[in-house]
């Protein structure tokens, strides 16, 4: 089995939950810096020329934080990173579509790539503008999720992989303040061998 993935991308919370699961896995650094992700060799394992991507040791490709998030987590039940209740899995797919699909997608996006929001160049800074505001509120929203727990569905689970990737961005590239319980959850992150594993793979540091 293959990680298509590049340092510090939002494909980082995979990385990690491959590392937890126990699964027997290659990491393939993907430069996007330098265009990797539009070459024909990797257009042809995923279309959508984006980290993360699974290739599972059948050949098949898994695509799309979520998909990949959840399937590790099916497929690896000793790992117990799927929530034992239905109401702890809809916390952890709760918490992995907000991270990726809004506080990724609509917020940080807006803030580092305006030109995909808005083409004229003297309306970016109101585009990163209102990217803060997405991300500011999406770190708010999580540290209410997080209030009187450890991780977003209580226990360690696939569902806190995503909220991860975003607060590791928000501390480390953005240098914001966390929240209090997002602070501490990232903190709890950072402790994990799993994480402390991957973290030194892909050359991360955490201030």
């Amino acid at each position: 089995m293959k990680l298509f993935y590049t340092p510090g991308a939002c494909s980082l919370g995979i990385h990690v939950l491959l590392e937890e699961s126990g699964a027997a896995y290659t990491p393939e650094l993907l430069n996007i810096r330098e265009g990797a992700q539009f070459k024909p060799e990797f257009v042809a394992i995923n279309s959508k020329s984006k980290v993360p991507t699974l290739q599972k040791d059948d050949g098949a490709v898994i695509t799309e934080f979520p998909a990949i998030a959840f399937w590790i987590a099916a497929s690896y039940p000793q790992a117990k990173l799927m929530p034992a209740t239905v109401d702890g899995q809809a916390r952890a797919l709760e918490a992995t579509d907000y991270a990726v699909a809004t506080i990724h997608m609509q917020g940080f996006s807006r803030m580092f790539r305006p030109v995909n929001f808005a083409p004229s160049e003297g309306d970016h800074e109101a585009v990163k503008d209102r990217g803060k505001e997405l991300f500011t509120k999406g770190l708010a929203w999580l540290d209410k999720a997080l209030e009187g727990k450890d991780y977003v569905a209580g226990d360690f689970s696939f569902g806190d992989a995503a909220p991860f990737y975003v607060t590791f961005w928000a501390k480390e590239r953005l240098k914001l303040d966390l929240p209090p319980n997002v602070a501490a959850f990232y903190a709890r992150m950072l402790a994990r061998p799993a994480v402390k594993k991957v973290m030194a793979a892909e050359g991360l540091v955490a201030a």
